[in-house]
């Protein structure tokens, strides 16, 4: 298994080399290639005739990380991404695609260097702006409720809630994150946000938002907004497991005519 030295950590990688145009898939907090894969968030399975790369990021998955906070903070997450591209695709344009943290990771990049992308797919996008400040709170308390009392009982908290129309029949899964880093991972969230709206309206690549309703933790507020502010975007809403069933091959459609 290929891996990838960043400053503090090991990333796994996977290219699928199909030839064609260069894509980059992410996935989002506490997930992994595989841990997206059975959540069906995996939109890379319906392409073909591309340059797939995959990769975990740091502290996920195969990945390795440290116990610091602010290795994790989305901007830093974002400059692990350009280097692999970088490394991988260096000097071609690219299109990625990801959801919640790995939306973010991409917005981040895209801020940081506009000309490294072709186009994005940016699935269930994060809380931001004003409604940030609230779920940083729930990632703080959820660290400390690790630390005091084991991951069972972070899961045991968050298995109340419930699930989104969208995901209803979707497998359970447990953090594909070693224990010991799960709180450093989520104080990293915390403190991490969007660009502000501003750099974000700069992003002038084309991009398809894919959200779904009725989860406050992507909520359709921040979609919305991103559908306001990034001058090339659609946005499509899901409301049921079939809605979603259809993304990756509006990922496809992404590749081929932005490719």
């Amino acid at each position: 298994m290929p891996t990838f030295e960043v400053p503090g950590a090991e990333l796994a990688v996977a290219l699928s080399d199909e030839g064609g145009h260069p894509v980059v898939q992410l996935h989002g907090l506490t997930s992994s290639r595989a841990r997206d894969r059975v959540l069906n968030l995996d939109l890379g399975r319906g392409l073909s005739g591309t340059r797939l790369l995959r990769y975990d990021a740091r502290g996920h998955g195969r990945s390795t990380g440290r116990k610091v906070p602010e290795d994790y903070r989305w901007q830093n997450l974002a400059e692990d991404l350009l280097r692999l591209l970088d490394h991988w695709f260096p000097g071609e344009r690219v299109h990625g695609v990801g959801p919640s943290m790995g939306a973010a990771t991409l917005l981040h990049a895209a801020s940081l260097e506009p000309d490294r992308f072709t186009g994005l797919t940016l699935m269930v996008p994060p809380t931001a702006w004003k409604t940030r400040p609230a779920q940083a709170t729930n990632y703080r308390a959820a660290a400390a409720l690790i630390e005091s009392d084991g991951v069972e009982a972070f899961l045991a908290a968050t298995s109340e809630s419930p699930p989104p129309p969208a995901t209803v029949g979707a497998p359970e899964t447990s953090p594909d994150v070693a224990d010991a880093l799960l709180p450093s991972l989520l104080r990293g969230a915390a403190l991490s946000d969007l660009p502000a709206p501003e750099a974000v309206a700069r992003v002038e690549v084309q991009t398809t938002i894919l959200a779904w309703v009725d989860d406050p933790g992507h909520p359709l507020s921040t979609a919305e907004s991103l559908a306001v502010l990034l001058p090339h975007s659609t946005l499509t809403v899901a409301h049921t497991p079939e809605d979603v069933q259809a993304w990756p091959e509006v990922l496809s459609g992404d590749v081929d005519r932005r490719g």
